[in-house]
């Protein structure tokens, strides 16, 4: 039966999220596009001013009401991005002014807002321009073809830096006086990015299926969709520090088998099952159920609660099957980390450096590798978003995913260069801990594939303490790839994959290093014993 309180806490977990009403990326208003084929937008510190490919015409537009103040002609056949310097209007033309061009071959153009007039034109830096923005002194655009996010002088196009970009489609791009903004077509997201290193800060759902161009009003993103037809505000920073979308509800069936091959008997066999608890990502609907009834729930230095059964002499030939079942909704979680919103290294609370700074045998903090490691990756970083952003990108650079057997230590896996999802993990805490930002890790049953399916498998990750935020999720070895994207989505955010089951430091007097589940034993002398675990989901429908 359902508890009241795990059933409250169920409703308020399924319902809240969807409430909340100030995560970054959530619609404020819009209004409709003066035409059918919008390209770009900027602001001019009044106005919103947005081009149509259709029509070929920029238009300024209230930005309360959306209606249209005046228009002039674009300087070419093909508007696409735009940008004000705080004085004038500046518009992409992808197929370089002239009419039905073939080929892109982009050109930019410097515009009298009052006439329309051309002050001046330069050769775009790249073919295929789309979005543009202004940043006080240079000019951005992003390529469509290469991916590219670049910055050029506006006097000659001259490039001054360029990196990946995030999106595989790019199309809109704004400066908010800190961040770069970047739309993507093809995921419909938006990435905020770190215009010194190229990196992912935040990514957000845009608010149409082909966001065209983006452009910033000092508070509020806006985003101009195609497929729309609208002009879209949105939220950015604004209080809330995550979202939790897309739900799913499962019972999850987690096993554990112990056989004794024998000859001897196992005299003593005590076995832990991890049990799962409420977090941002999921709620626990019901009462575990088990197939035999535990002896005793326990919880260890770390505050995980194990469900414990202990069984005496057990015969060569006999085996002991224990299931655990869960019922819970799963949710994708997405944190929104703005680097000057986290607190300092002295606000991180007592408690928890007390726990989670400690060395351990996995750790090493001290070790030199480590030390040399930790010094070339943050230098003399103080915020601690940085902090652990900049050990999760040097690692990127220093390890390569390969499971070679058993689950070595920080140093000795920095050393090799390669290791399993634990072995990273170990790695990243102990960097993190040397460096004074608390670190634990997770554990975890996936969903593999199909809602409907076993995973004998299972994954581990870390979770780093950033004051004002909390626990935040973070997988170096699920990050670990050249892409801008992919790399984005395994630092603060966890989709509905997967089931948390395990919280630890490490070195549990219930689990061990171990994770979901773990177990102690005693035998006659040369007596094999065999353990065997997996978990299998089953969705469960919702009417």
């Amino acid at each position: 039966m359902i508890r009241t309180e795990k059933l409250i806490a169920f409703l308020l977990g399924i319902f809240i999220p969807f409430l909340l009403t100030a995560y970054t990326g959530e619609v404020h208003s819009s209004f409709k596009t003066p035409g059918n084929f919008p390209t770009g937008l900027t602001f001019d510190g009044t106005n919103i001013w947005i081009a149509d490919r259709g029509t070929d015409q920029l238009y300024q537009l209230n930005r309360e009401t959306g209606q249209i103040i005046r228009k002039i002609s674009s300087p070419g056949y093909w508007p696409e991005g735009l940008a004000w310097d705080g004085q004038y209007l500046w518009n992409v033309d992808i197929k370089g002014g002239l009419p039905l061009a073939e080929n892109y071959d982009g050109s930019i153009y410097k515009i009298n807002p009052d006439d329309g007039m051309i002050l001046h034109t330069i050769k775009s830096p790249t073919n295929s321009p789309r979005g543009l923005c202004w940043d006080g002194k240079f000019l951005w655009c992003v390529d469509s073809q290469k991916d590219q996010i670049i910055q050029f002088d506006p006097n000659d196009g001259t490039t001054i830096k360029s990196f990946k970009s995030p999106a595989s489609d790019p199309r809109g791009i704004t400066f908010d006086g800190k961040y770069l903004w970047v739309s993507d077509r093809v995921s419909n997201q938006l990435y905020m990015v770190d215009p010194k290193t190229g990196w992912v800060l935040i990514v957000a759902d845009a608010p149409g299926e082909f966001t065209v161009d983006l452009c910033f009003d000092g508070k509020f993103i806006w985003a101009a969709d195609h497929e729309k037809k609208e002009i879209f505000k949105l939220k950015i920073n604004d209080g809330v520090n995550f979202s939790r979308t897309k739900p799913v509800r499962a019972k999850i069936t987690y096993t554990h088998q112990t056989t004794n091959f024998g000859p001897g008997k196992v005299k003593e066999l005590n076995i832990h099952l991890a049990l799962p608890k409420n977090r941002d990502n999921q709620i626990i609907e019901q009462d575990f159920e088990y197939t035999s009834s535990p002896t005793t729930i326990v919880t260890d230095k770390w505050g995980q609660n194990t469900a414990r059964f202990l069984y005496m002499n057990l015969a060569a030939g006999q085996n002991r099957t224990i299931s655990l079942i869960t019922r819970a909704s799963i949710f994708d979680v997405r944190y929104y980390i703005y680097p000057e919103n986290v607190g300092s290294m002295s606000s991180i609370p007592k408690e928890i450096k007390s726990l989670y700074l400690k060395d351990d045998i996995k750790y090493q903090i001290n070790h030199p590798l480590i030390k040399s490691a930790l010094n070339e990756a943050i230098g003399d970083e103080k915020n601690p978003y940085w902090i652990t952003r900049k050990i999760y990108q040097y690692l990127m650079t220093k390890l390569y995913y390969e499971m070679v057997g058993g689950w070595n230590t920080a140093p000795t896996v920095l050393e090799r260069g390669n290791g399993s999802c634990s072995e990273y993990t170990f790695v990243y805490i102990s960097m993190c801990r040397a460096a004074g930002i608390p670190a634990r890790y997770v554990g975890s049953v996936v969903i593999r594939g199909d809602m409907n399916a076993m995973d004998d498998v299972f994954h581990r990750w870390v979770e780093v303490y950033l004051p004002n935020y909390g626990w935040i999720p973070v997988d170096p070895s699920g990050g670990d790839s050249d892409s801008p994207q992919h790399q984005a989505n395994y630092f603060g955010h966890l989709n509905n994959r997967y089931l948390v089951t395990t919280e630890s430091g490490g070195g549990s007097e219930t689990l061990d290093w171990t994770y979901n589940s773990h177990q102690f034993w005693s035998t006659l002398p040369k007596t094999l014993v065999v353990f065997e675990n997996y978990a299998d989901w089953e969705a469960i429908l919702t009417k």
